[in-house]
């Protein structure tokens, strides 16, 4: 007998990509960051610590709002912040859309999204991207249950962008908001974070856990108009960060000089990935994010995916009903991704 409701008893749930605990693996699989955060942080934890963790901290991590109005040149009370940027998009989620109601999605994509429509008890539609990546029109198909669109932007698996200008006039024909998701927008040429100042209607999110290699911390933020920032807050858990990850982003946001240098490493080896890729046959698709997408026209992916790991390499193996299957690998360090292209050139 189950005691779970229907809805959930019926989910498959969403399944991130391994994280095995030892360092056996060159890890490429799951986008994170190969360098160590900014001196910064790890002081300002240590700082934290010391002072002592006994009391709760600051319900809206102020401090950190305080630090990212001055970056984005945004007002802190435009900004929210949470438990990583998959706390953001539970957030909005549970904000937004109704049981029954309609959640849209561009597809392939992020598949945590449909996850939160199914706890939600919501309905979610898929759009399936144009075969260059970009969006079709139904996308800003107009219907009386929709209450929410998320736009990942770069785009997972892909790393493809859609311009800021196309985003703003899908916005204005869409009936609901529109979560710009913008977990990789630092490796990026361009962002919509201006957009939010010129429609209501559109919220940005970003992560630590990429381009500031703060995945093990967990922290995340939403900037929008304060109307929309209000109602999100009515929903987020009383303390959703930590004393010690509100601390640990405010100095990692305040250390911009890492943050451009990290930056421009990752941009230059994702180049190597992509070249290198399609020196071995690889489709390849040019990528503004930390990782690329990769699909031979002769070798499926699913038995290459199998033979790296055999030798201690983690890509990401993925497969889209409807769409196909692909290998996204992570931008690593140098020689990580020398030894991955190596080892395909050999099993190739």
């Amino acid at each position: 007998m189950s005691y779970f409701r229907a809805k959930i008893e019926a989910m498959a749930g969403y399944v991130p990509g391994e994280q095995p605990q030892d360092d056996q693996f060159i890890k490429l699989n799951t986008n994170e960051n190969p360098y160590p955060c900014s001196p910064s942080v790890v002081r300002a934890v240590e700082e934290t610590a010391r002072r002592g963790l006994q009391k709760y901290p600051h319900p809206m991590a102020q401090a950190f709002r305080e630090q990212a109005a001055d970056v984005l040149g945004v007002p802190a009370d435009w900004i929210l912040c949470g438990n990583g940027s998959d706390d953001i998009l539970t957030i909005a989620t549970r904000s937004f859309v109704g049981d029954g109601e309609l959640l849209r999605l561009p597809y392939p994509s992020y598949i945590l999204y449909k996850t939160l429509a199914q706890l939600q008890g919501a309905k979610s539609e898929e759009v399936f991207f144009e075969q260059d990546w970009s969006l079709p029109d139904a996308f800003a198909a107009t219907t009386d249950d929709l209450r929410l669109v998320f736009l990942p932007n770069p785009n997972s698996p892909s790393g493809t962008v859609v311009p800021p200008e196309q985003v703003l006039q899908l916005a204005q024909r869409l009936p609901c908001p529109l979560l710009v998701d913008e977990a990789y927008a630092d490796f990026a040429e361009v962002h919509c974070l201006d957009l939010v100042t010129k429609s209501e209607k559109i919220l940005v999110s970003r992560s630590l856990s990429k381009s500031y290699a703060l995945a093990g911390l967990r922290f995340g933020y939403v900037v929008a108009q304060p109307e929309i920032i209000a109602g999100l807050t009515k929903v987020k858990d009383s303390y959703n960060c930590d004393a010690l990850s509100i601390a640990a982003a405010t100095a990692a946001l305040g250390d911009q000089a890492w943050l451009a240098e990290n930056r421009a490493r990752i941009v230059a080896t994702r180049q190597r990935l992509t070249a290198g890729m399609r020196k071995l046959g690889f489709a390849a698709v040019d990528s503004q994010a930390n990782f690329t997408w990769n699909v031979h026209p002769e070798q499926p992916a699913k038995p290459l995916y199998g033979r790296l790991k055999q030798d201690g390499i983690l890509v990401r193996y993925m497969d889209y009903p409807g769409w196909g299957d692909g290998l996204r690998i992570s931008v690593g360090t140098d020689e990580q991704i020398d030894i991955c292209l190596e080892r395909l050139a050999a099993i190739l």
